[in-house]
């Protein structure tokens, strides 16, 4: 308002003068700025600030900070101990709110009735924050994780050096220190740039001490104790072998707060139940401890619980009636363990995690646990072991069974909450609608939830319809719900406003979500400042967002398939759009001042977006600047990019990339070198004497032809297994990573000559060929061994990046026609799509260390021409061919039907025959995959031939495995061995997209078809889509019009639609139909499908 902006005009003065005495220092200015916040707006009051003597003070070093000094003098009383304690805080580990909270308590600065401690601990944390002297971690909600700055963090430890010891497993000085003095308060933690230990002996000077805190690894002795430790109030120890100590945990009889974390013992002293003042027990990082001793439930003064994972409570938990918050409470039933029955008494409970609620039998059990009269109760978590694996589909042995289903609903139905209810977090539920308390505010008028999280709905259908009435829910979070496909008009009601104070959506993870409604009449999400889409298949934003959603602010797009644009969102100032293929523009962003752009390779428009001031464009695969990048003046452009790149960057006006972005004011351009993303960088400032900055060399030439001692006197061919040609095509694939890689490092001959690009390859492709150690060709070649190894390693990351299509599933229809062509051509098995087959690979010798390095599994599918189309490495080489099968992609995506399940044949008798590969007696049988007959008793003509056209196809992808090995002779694993398993196998996978390419490089007739086939198979791709009739009638035609070609077709395999075609091989054959899409169908077994293979060839006459 205008009294506003006047107040503000009075106070910008003395302001500036007050920002002067910070130094301008930026974290002093916030802790001040946070001072005088609680101070208050009056001109008097910051001038008594300003004023204030304490600026001057001598008493504290130099180099602390006197804006915290003085914001620490201003401070209530009850604040200063709390604010001095967070300091002793290890900053290598993260401490939530309710810890913080919970050692106040422990240590007594909270003081007030014992039913309100938290809630007034959590004031003062929040008062912390208010004055700047914590910072949020914006990455969780309700200021659950803080963190201190490291100058206020030094002035707070400096006010406590006479009470509390703050240091650092590597302080060369912490033993003199421990001996020196007798501290209240001990903080040891993990130094991470060095490993050491800390004698338990060390620590026992220090008999008075209230307080210990250490993240470091303890050497403990038989008959360590903490009895020496009396006066403990609070205990937290990480990584620690404890079991001695807890031994003694029950004589420690002012113990308020004990945090045992990731410490390994697996059971609890049955006298524990003797620790009576102790009110919280963290034993969450505890993963071995099973089961809690019955003495548990002696602890009458417990306020938080948290508890392992796998952990059990024994019965009787119901007499715990202080209890604030239980975490990790397993929802189990059996024998003599706590059941959520034993939750009703419990009333005083604020927060609540139940975990494993499929294991709930009744809902009359959910029932008991009176979650609707806990009216304390502020947090609930409901949990389900989840049924989605990693690609967020449901798991394929964990299918939900309709009983199931039903009972789950009837259980969370059971736990329904407490009107006061502020956080909500269900995660693994797999009903298919969601409890009715959340479909129906009217039934549970929850008008106080502001957070809302659901995870991993495993069976939903749709998002629940009551949430938009919720008047003060401000965060929603939906990820994983794979069965929504729609979000409809019922999400949003047209009645009233929707989702008034919703202040960020984030829905993710739903893979199948295409469609959303929103008309633009539908008032909705008002507040909305932050939208995220992750992971789903959104076509285009409905028009009420852009409309209704006035204060958006962020956008944030992460892989969100199918979106192809992106306009019209006047308030949007900050979009990231991640790994969106489909999105091809972005316009009309009046207001967007940042934008960052990362693998989106389709994008080509920007327009419309004057207000840009930031551009962050990251790809590592793309080999030039986009050209929309002519179209936009941003102030700065930060680009991470691949080196080759980079190397345009530099060449400023003399480059091709320099009308790109010499408009922009400042650039600042990086390559990665491993895991160091900003190695290599480029930094330009425009002008007319424009600087450009950089640690990599703008005129680097590099040679590109093959020095003499790389050719062997016998030529070139009996060296390289390959042409000459077939050579230069595969330095052109590696071009780019290997200069880059000339870029970063030199490799040199022996004699101090620099190795050209081809000289690189050679040496590559002379150690795969060879098998030999690098030492031996290095010697051959005049190159190190070290040299040849580095090179090799290149030259296969190389082939992995570059040449990906060489060694590929023929997914074009085109392709894989082909191959069916082809096999039908050659072997006289139509609809064949390649023969599985599996080798093995041994490496190193018997003395070889690591045993898991020496040898590995593969299984291969290979087409007609001896190409591998796809390969697949067994989890170990000692399995069988059937377990390899099964654990591979190919056997996953045949039995889902989404590979092998192109065009059908359908022979005179109306059976189909589907897409397939053959494979030989070792394999399981598949209507997608087929094996030879078994040659018991009489045996038919028909199944004899197909066991002989099976033998033949099987024997040739025998072939191409040995001609694999013969050629690339470092997988006969003699002379060079790789590394590790991982190397062992992009070996192997270099070595088989080699063994293409030099089969579609020097074997032409392999991969041409005739005139005719090419012809062929053009027509019908035309087809199918087409009506049915037409098909019937174009191809009828196409016939007549063959008729008089039908000799020199004889060989020559067709595609047949709707009526019959000339046959394949040597003889006719009944009427076969091509149906392409609609459901997939199989044969109804295995033999059937062979049967009508090669009865309709034998049983039919002889041209």
């Amino acid at each position: 308002s205008e009294i506003d902006e006047d107040h503000i005009s009075t106070l910008k003065d003395i302001g500036l003068k007050i920002v002067q005495k910070c130094g301008c220092l930026p974290i002093a200015v916030k802790v001040m700025g946070g001072l005088l916040r609680e101070r208050g707006g009056l001109h008097r009051d910051w001038q008594q600030v300003l004023d204030d003597s304490k600026w001057a003070t001598t008493k504290m070093p130099n180099e602390l900070n006197h804006t915290v000094y003085l914001s620490y003098e201003y401070m209530p009383s009850y604040l200063k101990q709390c604010f001095l304690y967070y300091s002793l805080l290890p900053k290598s580990r993260i401490f939530t709110k309710d810890e913080v909270v919970a050692m106040w308590i422990s240590e007594g600065f909270i003081h007030g009735n014992s039913n309100d401690l938290e809630e007034l601990g959590e004031n003062y944390y929040k008062e912390l924050v208010s004055r700047n002297l914590i910072e949020p971690d914006k990455s969780y909600v309700d200021l659950w994780v803080c963190s201190m700055h490291d100058v206020v963090r030094s002035f707070a430890q400096y006010m406590t050096k006479d009470e509390a010891l703050v240091t650092q497993d590597g302080d060369n000085d912490i033993l003199a220190k421990l001996g020196s003095q007798k501290f209240l308060r001990l903080s040891i933690e993990t130094n991470r740039s060095q490993s050491g230990e800390l004698d338990w002996k060390s620590l026992q000077g220090q008999q008075s001490v209230r307080t210990l805190i250490s993240t470091v690894q303890i050497k403990m002795k038989p008959g360590d104790s903490l009895v020496i430790f009396s006066s403990l109030r609070t205990l937290h120890i990480e990584s620690a072998d404890v079991a001695s100590l807890v031994e003694s945990l029950h004589q420690l009889k002012h113990m308020r707060y004990l945090a045992l974390v990731n410490v390994d013992i697996s059971v609890l002293p049955g006298n524990i139940g003797k620790m009576k003042l102790l009110q919280f027990l963290d034993l969450g990082g505890c993963t071995k401890l099973v089961n809690l001793p019955d003495s548990i439930v002696k602890l009458d003064q417990l306020r938080l619980l948290s508890l392992p994972i796998e952990c059990m409570v024994p019965r009787g938990f119901s007499g715990l009636t202080n209890m604030r918050r239980l975490l990790q409470f397993r929802a189990h039933l059996d024998g003599d363990w706590c059941s959520l029955d034993e939750l009703g008494p419990l009333s005083q409970l604020r927060v609540l995690v139940l975990t494993e609620l499929e294991n709930v039998s009744a809902a009359s059990f959910a029932a008991n646990a009176r979650l609707s009269e806990k009216m304390h109760l502020i947090s609930l978590l409901l949990y389900c072991t989840s049924k989605l694996g990693d690609d967020g589909l449901v798991k394929e042995k964990e299918g939900v069974s309709e009983e199931e289903q039903q009972r789950i609903e009837k259980v969370l139905d059971k736990l329904c909450p407490p009107p006061g209810l502020e956080y909500l977090h269900i995660k693994g539920y797999f009903g298919r609608q969601l409890p009715s308390w959340m479909m129906s505010t009217s039934m549970v008028p929850l008008d106080n939830l502001n957070t809302l999280l659901i995870d991993d709905l495993a069976c939903c259908t749709q998002l629940p319809n009551g949430l938009c009435q919720l008047p003060n829910l401000q965060l929603l979070q939906v990820r994983r719900a794979p069965c929504i496909k729609h979000v409809g008009t019922g999400f949003l009601q047209v009645a009233s406003a929707s989702f008034p104070r919703l202040n960020k959506l984030s829905l993710g993870g739903m893979v199948e979500w295409e469609e959303w409604e929103w008309e633009e009449q539908v008032q909705a999400m008002r507040r909305l400042e932050k939208l995220v889409l992750n992971n789903c298949r959104l076509r285009h934003f409905p028009p009420g967002l852009a409309s209704n959603a006035s204060s958006l602010k962020i956008l944030i797009l992460v892989h969100v398939k199918h979106l192809s644009y992106i306009e019209s969102f006047p308030s949007v100032v900050e979009l990231i759009v991640n790994g969106c293929p489909d999105l091809e523009r972005i316009t009309n962003l009046p207001n967007l001042q940042k934008l960052t752009i990362m693998y989106c390779p389709k994008l080509k428009v920007l327009e419309r977006i004057a207000s840009l001031e930031r551009l962050v464009l990251k790809d590592y695969t793309m080999e030039k600047l986009p050209e929309y990048m002519r179209d936009i003046k941003p102030r700065h452009l930060q680009l991470f990019c691949r080196l080759w790149l980079l190397s345009a960057v530099v060449a400023g006006q003399s480059g091709t990339e320099w009308d790109k972005f010499s408009q922009v004011e400042h650039v600042k351009a990086y390559a990665r070198d491993g895991d160091n993303e900003r190695k290599w960088y480029v930094l330009y400032t425009r002008g007319d004497n424009y600087k450009l900055d950089s640690n990599i060399s703008s005129s680097a030439i590099f040679e590109e032809t093959l020095s003499s001692c790389m050719v062997d006197p016998q030529g070139f061919e009996s060296v390289y297994k390959m042409r000459r040609s077939t050579f230069s095509y595969i330095c052109g694939l590696v071009r780019l990573p290997f200069l880059e890689d000339m870029m970063a490092r030199d490799h040199t001959f022996v004699d101090g000559r620099v190795m050209s690009l081809q000289d690189r390859v050679a040496t590559a492709v002379r150690m795969l060929i060879s098998g030999e150690p690098p030492v031996v060709v290095g010697s051959s070649l005049g190159v190190n061994e070290s040299t040849v190894s580095l090179v090799t390693q290149r030259f296969i990351e190389a082939i992995q990046e570059r040449a990906f299509r060489h060694l590929d599933w023929p997914y074009n229809f085109q392709a894989m026609e082909k191959i069916k062509c082809r096999f039908d051509k050659i072997h006289g098995l139509p609809n064949c799509c390649g023969v599985v087959h599996r080798a093995y690979f041994k490496f190193g010798s018997p003395n070889l260390d690591h045993e898991e390095n020496a040898d590995t599994l593969m299984q291969a599918v290979v087409d007609p021409d001896m190409r591998f189309t796809n390969i697949w490495f067994g989890a170990s080489s000692s399995m069988n061919q059937s377990s390899l099968l099964h654990d591979s992609w190919l056997f996953k995506s045949c039995e889902k039907g989404t590979l092998l399940d192109g065009t059908k044949l359908k022979v005179s008798d109306g059976s189909d025959i589907g897409e397939y590969i053959i494979g030989d007696a070792g394999y399981p049988p598949r209507p997608w995959l087929l094996t030879p007959y078994q040659l018991e008793g009489d045996i038919s003509d028909s199944k004899v031939e197909f066991n002989k056209r099976h033998s033949a196809a099987t024997a040739m992808a025998l072939r191409a495995l040995e001609r694999l090995k013969d050629t690339w002779k470092c997988l006969q694993g003699e002379g060079w061995h790789p590394n590790n398993q991982n190397d062992l196998r992009c070996t192997i996978n270099t070595c088989c997209r080699l063994h293409n390419i030099v089969i579609d490089m020097e074997e032409e007739g392999a991969v041409m078809l005739s005139n005719q086939e090419e012809n062929c198979i053009e027509q019908v791709s035309q087809l199918l889509d087409e009506d049915a009739v037409k098909v019937r009638d174009v191809l009828s035609q196409h016939l007549v019009d063959s008729r008089g070609k039908i000799t020199q077709l004889l060989s020559v395999h067709f595609i047949f639609l709707s009526l019959p075609l000339i046959p394949s091989f040597t003889y006719f054959v009944s009427p076969h139909i091509c149906c392409r899409g609609g459901t997939r169908s199989t044969p109804t077994t295995n033999n059937r499908s062979r049967e009508i293979i090669h009865k309709q060839k034998i049983d039919s006459p002889r041209k």
